[in-house]
């Protein structure tokens, strides 16, 4: 049995962070769903922009919208939407099957919102509904102004991935915002069920405190903060407030792990799978990990939640100048900046390409 199956038996699903046309084309998505047992799909604006730079599969998309008069977002959402679509068609028997648990995909609004509350909100909306179909997550980040919309999308009904999170206290603001939005549509006699996951970058940790503290620390602090940040996950499960809302039936709002590829080549490639396997959880892994993981990955014993030991941790990297709250800050607004790089790239060659599909028409 593969270690890809033992890790969705223990509970865990196991999303593809990446998409690409030719991914649906020639069935790779399809095998990975039927052979490694993933169960749903992220992408991200620099996903797009690899994909759609390095391969010649969207130049017809292109000359198609750009023939209709689309350029810029408009053609890019285009695009996106129709193979995020068919991704979303991959996975609706999953969807299915589980009720809504599982079998989700995700499309992030324009990173240039990421401080418009009423523009995120507004194209939340318009891409759910564009869509039209019930297993897509629109990614929204936990940014100070990013939690309003995510609170206002869920008491409208949109599914959110809530993407960005970097520390405990940011998962805890992110899970307040969906709680508030399910409260409200209890409040309103609403149906409480709309899914959404919360996703906890980790190895962006390891890199920004990489050759700053001793040998004996490295690639262990994203994985404390993660532990951290599933222990405050159980706690919100079992408390009274969350357990009222499913007993109104809600669904709990999942931990993601995010940004789970191993960046240390001297670290094991599959650092950030094996050692955060945890039941009612997600971890989305970049192609080559998951692909890493199904050949020769391992599963130890689940999360251990012993706080006392990750408290200790965090306080020897305390010790060493690493302030977890403000660090998460600043990774949260250089992620941020990271997707408005890749999404200006992504306008760019869709720009050349344009232009160069028209010159040689």
């Amino acid at each position: 049995m593969r270690t890809t199956q033992l890790l969705r038996r223990l509970g865990q699903s196991l999303w593809l962070d990446n998409i690409t046309r030719g991914l649906l084309n020639d069935g790779t998505l399809k095998r990975y769903i039927n052979d490694l047992s993933v169960t749903g799909l992220t992408s991200n604006p620099t996903i797009f922009d690899h994909a759609i730079k390095t391969s010649s599969a969207y130049d017809g998309a292109i000359r198609a919208a750009s023939a209709k008069g689309e350029s810029g977002e408009d053609l890019f959402f285009d695009i996106a939407l129709k193979d995020i679509t068919r991704a979303a068609d991959l996975f609706r028997p999953i969807y299915d099957r589980t009720n809504g648990v599982d079998g989700w995909v995700s499309l992030e609004v324009s990173p240039l919102l990421a401080h418009d509350t009423a523009s995120m909100l507004a194209e939340a909306r318009d891409l759910f509904a564009r869509a039209h179909c019930p297993n897509l997550l629109i990614k929204i980040p936990g940014t100070k102004e990013g939690l309003p919309a995510i609170e206002e999308a869920i008491f409208s009904g949109i599914p959110v991935n809530v993407t960005l999170l970097f520390s405990r206290e940011q998962y805890r603001a992110a899970a307040e915002a969906y709680m508030r939005g399910i409260e409200r549509r209890i409040e309103a006699g609403l149906n409480p069920k709309v899914g959404s996951v919360a996703s906890l970058f980790v190895s962006r940790w390891d890199v920004a405190v990489a050759g700053k503290v001793p040998p004996t620390l490295a690639n262990q602090l994203g994985l404390a903060i993660a532990r951290q940040t599933y222990e405050a996950y159980l706690e919100l499960l079992g408390s009274a407030r969350w357990q009222r809302a499913f007993n109104e039936g809600a669904f709990p709002q999942r931990l993601l792990f995010a940004s789970t590829g191993t960046k240390d080549p001297h670290a094991s490639d599959t650092l950030y799978i094996q050692n955060l396997a945890a039941p009612l959880t997600v971890n989305t892994m970049p192609e080559a990990t998951l692909k890493d993981f199904a050949d020769h990955g391992q599963i130890g014993r689940k999360i251990d939640v012993d706080g006392g030991h990750d408290h200790a941790l965090l306080l020897r990297f305390a010790k060493m100048g690493v302030n977890v709250d403000a660090r998460a800050t600043q990774l949260q607004d250089e992620g941020a900046n990271s997707f408005v790089k890749s999404w200006n790239e992504l306008l760019g060659v869709i720009s050349s390409k344009t232009a160069a599909l028209k010159q040689a028409a």
